[in-house]
């Protein structure tokens, strides 16, 4: 599934899952743009790691909550070319029961989750569609699905996602371009590890594991092949089970 030739662009990428879905963009073949908001060097040394093993990352540093710096990262993309995959997978969780959830902590879940989704996608769509094929991507989440205790915030984030997702697949289906969600359960990683023992996770999954960041880039990565280009409009559940 090679996708050699195309720009893909991964929102997030210096956490565990960024990561993951980067180094198999890569491997099939993609010249990667590694976002990070905080953590530049986590996604400099990223793309260090991708260059040294044959392939094409540069690392992008900018704020998805602030609509003048995101443009402007956008428009420095372009000048490479359209960017052909688009794969949405920051996000935050600021957890709270809801009658204790402060307006900061609602606000700030759903603007770079949702938000930013808009901010990054809106203005690279145009370019994609004249190319007549691209791979838009929204990581979304189980809590979208089910909800969660605690997450009231994080769920309407993702679950307004899933529904842009549906959306914008059908605005876009007749030009080549696929609009997809995949919707993690618990992924094994240091805030899921922080929050879930092992016990927790057998009661939860009845595949009774976590799952690896891995399973969720391969799944990305089918959808962002040529092998996915009739799969489009779809929430695609990755939870060993759990819904």
């Amino acid at each position: 599934m090679s996708l050699a030739g195309r720009r893909a662009l991964v929102t997030g990428a210096s956490g565990a899952l960024g990561q993951s879905i980067a180094r198999r963009l890569a491997a099939d073949g993609a010249a990667l743009l590694l976002h990070a908001n905080s953590r530049a060097d986590a996604v400099q040394a990223l793309a260090e790691e991708l260059r040294g093993a044959g392939g094409q990352a540069d690392a992008l540093t900018f704020d998805l909550t602030d609509d003048a710096a995101t443009a402007a990262a956008c428009v420095r993309m372009l000048e490479g070319g359209a960017v052909q995959i688009i794969v949405n997978n920051a996000g935050v969780h600021d957890d709270a029961v809801f009658p204790g959830m402060s307006a900061a902590q609602w606000h700030r879940v759903i603007d770079v989750s949702l938000h930013g989704f808009f901010r990054v996608t809106q203005p690279l769509v145009l370019p994609m569609l004249r190319t007549r094929w691209g791979r838009i991507v929204n990581v979304s989440s189980v809590s979208a699905l089910v909800g969660n205790r605690g997450q009231v915030n994080y769920a309407a984030a993702k679950g307004a996602l899933n529904s842009a997702t549906k959306a914008l697949a059908l605005e876009v289906a007749s030009r080549g371009v696929t609009v997809n969600a995949v919707a993690p359960g618990i992924i094994a990683s240091p805030m899921a590890d922080a929050a879930f023992d092992a016990r927790t996770i057998e009661q939860m999954v009845p595949a009774k594991r976590a799952g690896r960041p891995e399973e969720v880039a391969d799944l990305v990565g089918f959808l962002a092949s040529d092998a996915a280009g009739y799969i489009t409009g779809q929430i695609i559940s990755i939870n060993g089970g759990m819904v």
